[in-house]
């Protein structure tokens, strides 16, 4: 269809600005004149015009971060409170102490650089995916139009909007083709804005149908959402309930750290009167273990590994917390088109209707195509298949709406007559009981999308188009199923996720399809229009169904609420700008990488090489993550809770800490440090559950007050038993043995259930004990060396009692406190 044949000149002229018949159109992505108002067209900024925009400054500028810049990194991982707790008692132990008792202070520096390191890389990675996946907005220059970055746009410019587009900045609307923008993200108004030449728009909102183009009026930190935008994508390591709950703990052993701390002092330094070298190094010894500055690192650690995991795989996570999320999600709820099925369509059969002419309904069939300059899916399936007719003239256009689900033309024949059409879901431009809609219905149920060619009876700008349309033709579309689809769906089963297909298509061809990829309860099927408006009966149709049909995007959204109403973690997929509202209310939002702006922007998380078989690694890594960082907490956790009931005991009791630094350094790195290191990389695929803060200290309670009292006990029995000048190294070596024996169980308890690499790893931590008890030098590095027979066998004895304990009161814990 030549541009010339595109606009309609029959008539007078429109008074004021309006459309030049023989104006020179843009060649790429020609406007058609709207049904409502016009504006004046342009080519946009000339060349000249951009260079001294950017020469005065007045350039979308604004630095989108998708993670903290270096400086913040570095800065958050050295200046932490811990930190400099531990810097303070390391720079006292250089001054008073052999360096064997300052090692503490080097395996934080370690820590410390491990971690800036891992999230370095995890920024990298992150960087390089935003950038992948940045929104690229079509701005007309020179009469030409082309994609750019969003930080290349100046004042001025002039920036195309369709379907799915976001606006990138603040403007105001210059072309006007039935544009109707969703602002609910700024506003919260949930109803779209039909926009009209001079409307402003705001940066933030997105379009929901038609098309047009708006000149930018405000660009960089002026626009009115660029800091939201900018906050919204910014790499997070916040507002989880693994880093709350972490940070909740944190708080009350700060609380518990300052009095026992105190008190440690006052005993060790006044009341024993002991050597002032000594009774410092032992004080910090109670002091340090306290501490469980590795937890917080490790979760950062983690979380970084977890990024570079999913980076890999092309899966950009924008909010870091989001594959916390997702690990706890048990219901996922899935768009059938881009996410079941690819994007695109083949048409497989034409049926003409009531005697029709099929030639004359191809004609039909590519002028509609030609009228609309950014088709969905099955559009462009017409467009291949049926091509353009010069003649026809297109006078008067209807975007296609996922809420009423067609969309039309008006146009004038070549021959002068003229027609209106629409093009869309059968079922919703027939009335109920059409002899038509059997027919569709024996197509619908072998996986095949149908639609239906109608003539309107009436003017497009009726407020019911559709009543009295008259069906001419069935357009039959094979839809292409994602190779990947099966095994995904089968993955969700395996997992106990509940997947719910919810489409805006037919119910009986979404059936179809979703039982051609093996999913559970794919034949209960419910066409949504028959779904209650109540959200307690809604989600009992919801947990009884799998799959629904003719879903309205405020639908969708409803249903999101539903699930959650009923306690469920709801993950949302979809592509299309009919998914952006329950993507936004879902718990978690995925996006496919090809799928409009507007979904980008509000999914946390974007499949770049979308494919549906990705969330499964998401789901795994987001496992992974939080359950052997709660696997591995509970042994962190333990040490701070034998530590302090150490020092509490030693404070009442009156006598020497047992213990040097050197001591609890080797203890924690055998312990606690190599081995959570490996847990926490280690695999899990069980889902994460609630009340990570009980779920930790119900299990560190108890072992930790079993260790401190096995500890101690053993303290004690020693003092009576050993006497003379090197009487407290010989109770310190027994007292040492029963804290690793003890806490050793409690490793062999957290790495259950056992794998060969599990059980080489706890035994390679008690040969590394085992070879510093009998190697002289190492002896003398970590001042143990046991004395006699009757103390070490008595402390492997006391151990012993005590791992018997912890089984029996961790058995008791689960019965007793289930989470």
């Amino acid at each position: 269809m030549t541009q010339r044949a595109r606009i309609d000149t029959d008539g007078p002229e429109p008074d004021g600005p309006g459309i030049d018949a023989g104006a020179e159109l843009d060649p790429v992505h020609p406007m058609k004149p709207p049904r409502s108002a016009v504006a004046v067209r342009t080519g946009g900024l000339t060349t000249a015009e951009v260079a001294e925009r950017v020469a005065r400054g007045e350039v979308n500028d604004v630095p989108v971060r998708s993670s903290r810049s270096t400086t913040e990194i570095v800065r958050g991982n050295v200046f932490t409170r811990f930190n400099a707790i531990i810097g303070v008692l390391w720079a006292i132990m250089l001054l008073v102490a052999p360096i064997q008792d300052s090692l503490f202070g080097f395996v934080i520096i370690a820590n410390t650089g491990i971690g800036i390191i891992q999230e370095l890389r995890a920024k990298r990675t992150l960087d390089g995916l935003a950038v992948i996946g940045e929104a690229r907005p079509t701005v007309r220059r020179d009469g030409v139009a082309a994609e750019i970055s969003t930080s290349e746009i100046v004042l001025g410019d002039l920036v195309e909007l369709g379907p799915g587009d976001k606006v990138v900045v603040d403007g105001e609307v210059a072309e006007a083709d039935s544009l109707e923008i969703d602002e609910s993200l700024l506003t919260g108004e949930a109803d779209p804005v039909v926009k009209h030449p001079g409307d402003p728009v705001m940066s933030g909102s997105f379009v929901v149908a038609g098309g047009g183009a708006f000149t930018a009026t405000k660009v960089g930190r002026e626009a009115y959402a660029a800091q939201l935008a900018e906050e919204a994508s910014r790499f997070t390591l916040v507002h989880s309930e693994l880093r709350s709950g972490i940070s909740t703990i944190l708080k009350y052993v700060t609380w518990m750290m300052i009095p026992t701390a105190t008190g440690l002092i006052i005993s060790q330094l006044v009341v024993k009167d002991n050597n002032f070298n000594d009774s410092v190094a032992r004080t910090v010894g109670g002091i340090v273990p306290m501490i469980p500055e590795g937890l917080v690192l490790l979760t950062s650690v983690a979380f970084a590994i977890g990024v570079i995991r999913l980076g890999r795989k092309q899966c950009l996570v924008q909010e870091l917390p989001a594959i916390e999320g997702l690990a706890r999600v048990d219901v996922v709820c899935l768009d059938k088109t881009g996410t079941l099925t690819e994007g695109g369509m083949d048409v497989t059969e034409l049926r003409a209707l009531d005697g029709a002419d099929e030639t004359y309904v191809r004609k039909v069939l590519g002028a509609l195509g030609e009228s609309d300059r950014r088709p969905n899916a099955s559009l462009q399936a017409i467009i291949d298949a049926y091509p353009d007719s010069e003649e026809w003239r297109c006078t008067e256009s209807l975007p296609f709406s996922s809420a009423r689900k067609y969309s039309g033309a008006a146009f004038s024949e070549g021959d002068g007559n003229r027609s209106a059409w629409l093009l869309g879901a059968p079922d919703v431009l027939l009335p109920a009981g059409d002899a038509t809609l059997g027919k569709i219905e024996q197509l619908n149920e072998q996986g095949l999308r149908v639609l239906l060619l109608a003539r309107a009876a009436g003017d497009l700008d009726a407020t019911d188009v559709a009543a009295g349309a008259r069906p001419t033709a069935l357009v039959v579309l094979e839809q292409r199923l994602r190779p990947d689809a099966s095994d995904t769906l089968a993955y969700f089963a395996d997992q106990n996720v509940a997947a719910k297909v919810i489409s805006g298509d037919n119910a009986v061809s979404v059936s179809a399809v979703a039982g051609k990829l093996g999913l559970p309860g794919a034949q209960n099927t419910v066409d949504a229009r028959q779904l209650p408006t109540e959200q307690e009966e809604m989600a009992q149709a919801l947990d009884s169904n799998s799959v629904f049909g003719r879903v309205t995007p405020q639908q969708k959204r409803d249903m999101v609420g539903a699930l959650q109403s009923r306690g469920h973690t709801v993950a949302m997929t979809g592509d299309g700008v009919n998914d952006v509202l329950a993507l936004k209310d879902a718990d978690i939002g995925v996006s496919m990488g090809s799928g409009s702006e507007a979904t980008r922007a509000v999914a946390q998380i974007v499949l770049l090489n979308n494919s549906f078989a990705t969330l499964p690694s998401v789901v795994a890594e987001g496992r992974r993550v939080i359950g052997n960082i709660t696997r591995v907490a509970t042994l962190f956790l333990t040490k701070t809770v034998y530590s302090v009931l150490l020092a509490v005991l030693v404070v009442c009791s009156q006598v020497e800490y047992p213990f040097l630094p050197r001591h609890l350094t080797l203890l924690s790195t055998l312990t606690i440090g190599v081995p959570a290191f490996f847990l926490a990389l280690a695999p899990n695929k069980e889902r994460a559950r609630p009340h990570f803060v009980r779920r930790v200290m119900r299990y560190a309670i108890p072992a930790g007050v079993i260790a401190a009292a096995a500890t101690f006990a053993t303290y004690l029995l020693a003092r009576s038993h050993y006497s003379g000048p090197g009487a407290l190294d010989a109770e310190t070596s027994a007292a040492t043995l029963t804290l690793f024996l003890v806490s050793m169980w409690v490793l062999a308890i957290i790495a259950r259930p056992y794998t060969w690499w599990r059980v080489c790893l706890v035994a390679t931590m008690g040969g590394a004990f085992l070879i510093v008890l009998i190697v002289p030098w190492l002896q003398d590095f970590f001042a143990l060396k046991l004395v006699g027979t009757t103390m070490p066998w008595a402390a492997v004895a006391i151990s012993a009692a005590g791992a018997a304990l912890l089984e029996v009161a961790w058995r008791w814990v689960d019965r007793r406190f289930a989470a």
